[in-house]
């Protein structure tokens, strides 16, 4: 075994963790389409999300947060072997480790009707999630500047993080007015779904490449 072949398992590993990555996201997205047609019950314009994980296949949208977690851990570990260096994308992967518990703590409980732990701990994880969704963004398209193999996807990280805070300022403010906050939940889960997709799929050119390389 040369030297050179010692060098390609962490890469192959790393194309690994941003396809099951990609495979994780894409089963978010299936599943909340799915519950779309379970539960035409739901008003699109004035339910969230969260509230497929009450009554009738509720477990459909456990396993989507159950899947979106995955997602987010394999992002942390593909990022740590073959994302950029510098200490802003280093926090930003950081910020994916918390993601992959606090996403997790969401799918255990799920939100209530009525006053409940259960409830209370599914809001303080989304708070959790969004803050730390949309930190990562902004470091990781700043730290992509300073790698070469990322340079080129700086400018659609940037512009997806700016939909992602545009769409979450939309979605408190609709909440605010109490007018079409389901739409604007789903725009926003829309987008964050688009930016977690395209850095997987990056990630896992990037790996390819450098095993072309190497």
């Amino acid at each position: 075994m040369t030297t050179q072949n010692l060098g390609n398992p962490p890469r192959s590993t790393s194309t690994f963790f941003a396809t099951t990555a990609i495979a994780c996201f894409a089963y978010f997205v299936l599943a909340l389409l799915l519950l779309h047609v379970l539960r035409p019950d739901r008003a699109l314009t004035t339910s969230f999300i969260s509230g497929y994980a009450l009554g009738p296949y509720g477990w459909v949208m456990t396993t989507a947060w159950l899947a979106m977690s995955g997602g987010c851990l394999m992002l942390l570990l593909g990022l740590t072997r073959s994302g950029p260096r510098s200490g802003a994308a280093r926090f930003g992967t950081f910020l994916f480790g918390i993601l992959t518990l606090s996403v997790l703590l969401t799918a255990i409980f799920p939100p209530s009707k009525n006053p409940s732990i259960s409830g209370e701990i599914h809001t303080i994880t989304f708070f959790v999630n969004v803050t730390c969704f949309l930190l990562a963004s902004v470091l990781l398209s700043v730290g992509f500047g300073s790698d070469p193999r990322w340079r080129a996807f700086r400018r659609t990280a940037a512009a997806l993080a700016s939909l992602l805070v545009f769409a979450l300022v939309l979605q408190f403010l609709m909440v605010y007015l109490d007018v079409l906050d389901g739409l604007a939940n789903r725009f926003f889960a829309t987008v964050l779904i688009v930016w977690l997709l395209a850095i997987s799929i990056q990630l896992r050119a990037v790996a390819r490449d450098s095993a072309r390389e190497a």
